[in-house]
């Protein structure tokens, strides 16, 4: 059995570097199968000015991903930057399970699943271009980069009007575009909503694209009235696009506990999942808060989850991965 890790971490983000760190300093060798697009969120991230720390005007997102990769790195950590493409996982605890990358098969006595979640994307010309630079989708991260800026707010569910709210405490004036009059979200964040002042409600639009305008804090946004030809050039400071978060679970679809969403479920407060051995941490598993900082902390959580298990579980000795019938299987397909 000297092939077999004890511990796999697959993707990276605040969780997964986390808990490739505790799990380095326990001893353990950590493997972590991180990813192409390494970082997670962050690194889509310019400055991050609420993970503590970094007074003085925060750090970039990037820098901080290779910070705290570099830190698991120091301790023995090790990195494949490559997709994980399949796992199977043994039904036993103790068992042994497989994670595959393309025709490479590692095993493993306990895996953390850290793929985090991807934010939704509206799909429209210059989204893509601006990201960053005056399109974002996060308002805890990114609200103080457009003090006094008319800001505009894509979405209609409680989470856009969550955002609106927040960023009027920023803004000027905030426009929240919906394509339809009738909100998906509470009445009673509706209605909080529309008694602020400085919050807009723009119905039934849809965005049709962004361009960058003149510069900084200048950036037009065309909107189409929703079922007519009615088109309107709306020059704002940015735009914040709210329209929900995809889980990055397909790579344990069928296999893994997960809720109609595709968020994995855990036990209590724990990150125990629902196979023995197989864990999971931050945005992957988390509908409410999604920052760097709680995603960092249930990495850690995962971690000690992990070290006590292997610490409590008798290693069976004949790999169950090698029995058949007794594996669980999924495959990894794109995120839609």
């Amino acid at each position: 059995m000297a092939d077999v890790e004890n511990v796999i971490i697959i993707g990276s983000g605040p969780a997964g570097y986390t808990a490739a760190l505790y799990t380095s300093r326990a001893n353990l060798n950590p493997l972590v199968i991180e990813g192409f697009m390494w970082g997670g969120l962050l690194q889509q991230t310019t400055e991050v000015e609420n993970y503590p720390g970094f007074p003085g005007g925060g750090i970039a997102g990037p820098e901080l991903m290779q910070k705290l990769r570099d830190q698991a790195e120091d301790f023995g950590t090790r990195f494949l930057t490559d997709q994980a493409t399949s796992v199977k996982l043994a039904s036993e605890p103790g068992g042994i399970h497989e994670v595959h990358v393309g025709k490479d098969v590692y095993k493993t006595r306990t895996v953390l699943l850290s793929m985090g979640a991807e934010h939704k994307k509206l799909g429209v010309p210059g989204e893509a271009e601006l990201a960053g630079a005056g399109i974002s989708y996060c308002a805890t991260c990114d609200a103080a980069f457009f003090k006094d800026q008319v800001i505009m707010v894509v979405g209609g569910g409680d989470s856009a009007l969550e955002e609106a709210m927040f960023l009027a405490k920023f803004g000027r004036k905030v426009l929240l575009v919906h394509r339809r009059d009738e909100f998906r979200a509470s009445k009673i964040m509706e209605s909080r909503a529309r008694a602020m002042d400085n919050i807009e409600f723009k119905t039934p639009y849809v965005v049709e694209e962004f361009h960058a305008g003149d510069g900084p804090f200048k950036r037009i946004a065309r909107l189409k009235k929703t079922g007519s030809d009615e088109i309107e050039d709306v020059e704002i400071g940015g735009a914040f696009i709210a329209i929900g978060h995809e889980p990055q679970s397909e790579i344990v679809d069928g296999v893994i506990e997960t809720d109609a969403e595709g968020y994995v479920k855990v036990e209590g407060r724990s990150t125990r999942t629902n196979v023995p051995g197989v864990f999971a941490a931050g945005d992957l598993v988390d509908h409410t808060y999604r920052q760097a900082i709680t995603a960092a902390g249930s990495g850690c959580q995962a971690a000690l989850d992990a070290e006590w298990y292997l610490r409590d579980t008798p290693q069976i000795e004949t790999p169950p991965s090698l029995a058949e019938g007794d594996l669980a299987e999924a495959q990894w397909a794109p995120a839609k």
